[in-house]
C-alpha cells in the first residue's frame, strides 16, 4: 500500500502524456511493441528460453521432492536459485514490454499442464505458446470492442482469467 501511494504521488506529478502512457502500461498493453522494443527483449528470450528447456530434466527431478533430487546428485539450492533467476528474468523482460498482464502467466501453465502433463520438456514450450496465443486473442478482442483505442489486453485477460481461476477453485 505504501508503494501504491508513492506511485500515485509520482504519477500525479507527471505530464498528461506520461500519465496516459503509465496508465496503459499498468493496465497491460502490447500497443508499444515496435521493432526497438522487440530487439530489446529478444536477447533475453534467445538466451533464457533455451536455458529453461535445457534445465527441464532438472525441474522434473526437483518436482519429485528433495530426497529424490539429493539421491540423484542435484545441488538443490544452486538449481533453485538459478531457475528462480531465470524465471524472474523472463517474467521481468516480458513485463517491461507489456506491463502487468498477470493472468497470462497464471492461466497458460495451468492449461498446459492439463494438456500435456507435468513433463517439463513438453510443458514449458506449450505454456509459452499458450501464453502468446492467450495474449494475442485478448489483444484482438480488446482492440475490436471499443473504438478508437480499444481495451488494454491486460484487462481482457483479467476478465477471462478471473472466471477460469474461480473454475479451478471450485473444481478442487
Amino acid at each position: 500500500m505504501a508503494l501504491s501511494g508513492v506511485m500515485i504521488v509520482l504519477i500525479s506529478s507527471q505530464e498528461r502524456e506520461k500519465v496516459d502512457f503509465i496508465a496503459k502500461w499498468l493496465a497491460g498493453t502490447i500497443g508499444a511493441s515496435d521493432w526497438p522494443v522487440i530487439i530489446a527483449i529478444l536477447p533475453w528470450l534467445i538466451v533464457l528460453i533455451p536455458y529453461a528447456l535445457y534445465k527441464a530434466n532438472r525441474l522434473n527431478i526437483l518436482s519429485l521432492g528433495e530426497h529424490a533430487a539429493i539421491g540423484v546428485g542435484i545441488a538443490i539450492e544452486k538449481e533453485r536459485i538459478l531457475l528462480l533467476i531465470t524465471a524472474v528474468a523472463l517474467a521481468s523482460s516480458a513485463v517491461s514490454v507489456t506491463g502487468g498482464i498477470a493472468f497470462v502467466g497464471l492461466m497458460a501453465p495451468h492449461i498446459a499442464k492439463a494438456m500435456v502433463g507435468p513433463r517439463n520438456q513438453l510443458y514449458i514450450p506449450i505454456a509459452i505458446l499458450l501464453g502468446g496465443w492467450l495474449l494475442l486473442i485478448a489483444d484482438t478482442i480488446g482492440r475490436n470492442l471499443v473504438d478508437p483505442d480499444g481495451i488494454p489486453a491486460g484487462i481482457i485477460v483479467a476478465l477471462i482469467g478471473a472466471p477460469y481461476f474461480l473454475y479451478l477453485l471450485m473444481r478442487k
